[in-house]
């Protein structure tokens, strides 16, 4: 009996180490299998999130090499004001429409005091009756975000409801132009005489000339006689600029009724790739665009600001707005780099440099750092 009582012992403990040893290789397997299911942070991303967390700002970056394939991103999917970065879908449609025949480069349009828009751009200070080209129109909004070359060409492609069921049928659900500029500032002196929101929009460019101190408002001095002449009084009242300028700085970030356009990084992105490879326009129109880009006048503390290499780009602003995007020309490739900089806390000036820091290091990354420039010692 005590023979047959030890065997029964040995074969239970054998057996209880077997099913111990089991359970613990499946809970191994489990623990690898779902280590291996989490997903990993690349050393891109965590250098982006590095960078991002600096900014006294509401932030987010798409960022893509197109030779590599290798991406990351920071709060791409969320939605961003995106203030004059929106030109880019009206810069893709009008050239759309010029490979299809419906828009000439080389036509002419007469520029009048009905077209005139305050704000960036310079052919609110040429003469009237200047007739630039459409090209010449494209070329503006973009190198210095012109609102006049603006509101024309998005006219030319049909207009916002247009140009924003276009987006959607090209597979862009998250881009979409909210509003004309002349519609966000007529919302925003509003906010002094609600009466405002009927304004015209040469009404509206002439209240702005008048808060302004432009000179330019001497054109249109004939519509604010007789009782509309308190109109201009109210806009110039102390109290009245103040809660203006409040307005500006603080509506486009946090109303989304007050933005000129709704965009997320990464599909930013996707549009900025479809320009480079010329997969939206023929190859000539996708040149043209890029050398449109590569010509801009704003932003140069941003993307570019502490490259050596060229930068195509599209800067969106506002008092609280630093947006950049565009196409990096590194060493390696090219980069597509969409940065969303919203309700900017700090000095903007030193935001700017941030994105600047933060493009030189994508572009080390991909690149390796740049080599120290050797001086020769002086004789």
């Amino acid at each position: 009996m005590m023979l047959i009582h030890h065997v029964a012992n040995a074969r239970y403990a054998i057996l209880r180490r077997t099913i111990a040893g089991a359970a613990l290789g499946a809970l191994s397997a489990f623990a690898f299998a779902s280590a291996a299911a989490q997903p990993t942070t690349s050393g891109l991303t965590r250098l982006l999130e590095s960078e991002l967390a600096r900014m006294p700002a509401r932030t987010g970056v798409y960022v893509k090499h197109l030779t590599t394939g290798e991406e990351a991103a920071v709060r791409a999917d969320e939605a961003f004001s995106s203030a004059s970065v929106i030109k880019l879908t009206i810069l893709v449609r009008a050239f759309q429409l010029v490979d299809q025949g419906k828009i000439k480069l080389d036509d002419r349009v007469e520029i009048r005091r009905a077209d005139l828009r305050d704000g960036s751009g310079v052919l609110q200070y040429h003469d009237l009756g200047q007739t630039p080209t459409i090209k010449d129109l494209l070329t503006e909004m973009v190198i210095t975000s012109d609102n006049v070359a603006t509101d024309l060409l998005l006219t030319r492609v049909g207009g916002v409801d247009s140009l924003n069921a276009w987006l959607k049928r090209s597979g862009f659900a998250h881009l979409s132009m909210v509003a004309r500029g002349h519609v966000y500032r007529r919302k925003i002196l509003a906010l002094v005489n609600p009466a405002f929101d009927t304004l015209t929009a040469e009404e509206t460019t002439g209240l702005q000339y008048a808060q302004q101190g432009d000179a330019l408002f001497a054109l249109y001095a004939s519509l604010f006689t007789g009782a509309r002449a308190a109109w201009v009084d109210m806009v110039l009242e102390p109290a009245n600029k103040k809660i203006l300028a409040d307005g500006r700085s603080r509506l486009p970030v946090q109303d989304h009724a007050y933005w000129l356009g709704d965009m997320n990084p990464r599909e930013t992105g996707r549009l900025l790739e479809a320009i480079e490879r010329g997969t939206m326009t023929s190859a000539s129109s996708a040149a043209m665009m890029r050398t449109m880009l590569r010509r801009q006048q704003a932003g140069a503390r941003r993307l570019p600001h502490f490259l050596d290499v060229p930068v195509a780009h599209k800067t969106g602003d506002s008092p609280v707005i630093a947006n950049d995007v565009g196409m990096i020309y590194a060493r390696s490739g090219t980069i597509i780099v969409a940065f969303f900089v919203n309700a900017v806390t700090g000095s903007l000036g030193e935001t700017e440099d941030m994105i600047g820091r933060a493009a030189q290091r994508v572009v080390d990354y991909f690149d390796g750092p740049a080599a120290p420039v050797r001086r020769s010692p002086a004789p």
